[in-house]
């Protein structure tokens, strides 16, 4: 039978202080130290085992949270996404890519009417002045070379109103002109007249002063000789003091 030795409970309590006894000092075939390694290394598992156990449920409660974590913020992101309203270049197109439309072109604007010139004033009563006094020479259009034709001056009121004028003969006079625009002759050049003429024009009152021309030329203070006009195109002219006509076309055959 074994002995309390070898730990056979015995009835006064000595196997506890075997058993402790046994543990803390090995006894057996083997060297104590192969006991106390075998010992160490039951008790470095242990360790590994509860230390890994330890970081197992560790790492699956981190795990848990920050899953739970990771998942909060994503419904919280889609959340946000569903209740922020879409970029407004996905909503509104690019003005790039948009054609709009080519106005049409304006219309030329219409050319400006000419503005008349205002009528000029005319004091009723008061001297005429040039602007309300016309002025034609008049001609019989064709005349033979040497021959005496006559020219008429006509004065014309074109105010609206009565006026005054000096029609003195010596502020009147005619010469004729050839296409270059040389003077070939004048009406008082050799044969100057003196009147004291003033007048009271009538609204549209025309003045009528006939001339007859000798036909030949003449130069101011008839100092050169005086010959028939020769054949041509030539012009007349009037003017009574400062006021001159138009022109009035003279042919010479």
């Amino acid at each position: 039978m074994p002995g309390p030795a070898d730990g056979v409970p015995s009835r006064d309590g000595s196997e506890a202080r075997t058993t402790v006894a046994f543990v803390l000092h090995p006894v057996g075939p083997l060297p104590a130290a192969v006991y106390w390694r075998r010992r160490l290394l039951v008790l470095v598992l242990l360790v590994a085992v509860l230390g890994g156990g330890g970081w197992l449920g560790v790492a699956l409660l981190t795990g848990s949270e920050g899953t739970a974590s990771a998942a909060g913020t994503s419904e919280a992101a889609s959340s946000s996404s569903a209740a922020e309203p879409p970029a407004l270049d996905r909503v509104v197109p690019s003005l790039a890519g948009v054609q709009t439309p080519t106005p049409p072109p304006e219309p030329a604007p219409a050319p400006a009417e000419p503005v008349p010139p205002a009528a000029p004033v005319q004091e009723p009563g008061a001297p005429c002045s040039d602007d309300v006094v016309a002025l034609e020479v008049r001609t019989p259009g064709t005349v033979a070379s040497g021959s005496s034709p006559t020219f008429e001056l006509v004065v014309t009121n074109t105010a609206a109103v009565p006026c005054t004028r000096v029609l003195d003969a010596q502020l009147q006079e005619m010469v004729l002109l050839d296409g270059a625009g040389t003077r070939v002759w004048g009406s008082n050049d050799c044969q100057p007249a003196s009147s004291a003429d003033t007048r009271t024009l009538a609204p549209g009152e025309q003045v009528v002063f006939p001339l007859t021309w000798s036909g030949l030329t003449s130069e101011p203070g008839c100092a050169a000789p005086r010959v028939p006009v020769a054949p041509g195109q030539y012009v007349l002219r009037a003017r009574l003091d400062a006021k001159t006509s138009p022109d009035a076309v003279l042919t010479v055959a």
